[in-house]
């Protein structure tokens, strides 16, 4: 019981990772949209 708890957290964990780096990678990639459209 106490492995499976500990997998599921681990899961868990990474999984939010994944998602922060994501919306941190679309953020970068929306200010450089922007930066584009100012010609920096």
């Amino acid at each position: 019981m106490r492995l499976a708890l500990c997998l599921a957290l681990a899961l868990t964990t990474l999984s939010a990772c994944n998602t922060v780096a994501g919306v941190g990678e679309d953020i970068t990639g929306g200010a450089g949209i922007v930066r584009g459209w100012f010609g920096y």
